[in-house]
């Protein structure tokens, strides 16, 4: 499926395709809460990182966030989140570890995304106290990162585009 997303203020537009665009994921993680907003929690989508045609390119900013873990000191992460560095909208996530895959933020997408049959709430142990995570029918809890892939979810649900 071809999805075609944008930041807010119009200057940075890009297209991709993705074999896995049902917004599945929900990640209550400080990273996500923090950088794409919204709810508490950005969704990621599954795109080929080959695909990827941007316009607005000199608007395009990269973030490496920071990862903390008690007793450690602090290290970067490589997965690059790019946003738009005029009105701050998060658009993708590329990860040299996955180097054909990019995740867009389904919050960048103008294609219409069709609805899951099932939503995961993801890192729920970092989700901030006062997010009301949904809960029950449809909704599966993972106080960390769920078993199995973006991929592997979407071919369990047999949507593979």
């Amino acid at each position: 499926m071809q999805l075609h997303g944008s930041c807010h203020c119009g200057a940075v537009s890009f297209t991709l395709e993705s074999p896995t665009p049902f917004p599945y994921m929900h990640c209550h993680c400080s990273i996500c809460r923090k950088t794409a907003g919204g709810g508490g929690y950005a969704i990621n989508l599954g795109g080929v990182a080959a695909s990827l045609k941007v316009r607005g390119k000199k608007y395009v900013s990269i973030y490496h966030a920071l990862l903390r873990a008690a007793g450690r000191r602090a290290t970067r992460s490589p997965a690059a989140r790019h946003f738009c560095s005029l009105c701050g909208s998060a658009l993708w996530l590329w990860d040299p570890r996955w180097p054909e895959l990019v995740h867009p933020f389904a919050s960048a997408i103008d294609t219409r995304l069709p609805k899951p049959p099932e939503v995961v709430e993801a890192a729920l142990a970092f989700a901030a106290p006062w997010v009301e995570v949904p809960k029950g029918k449809g909704h599966v809890a993972c106080q960390l990162w769920p078993h199995e892939s973006l991929e592997e979810w979407h071919r369990r649900h047999k949507l593979l585009k």
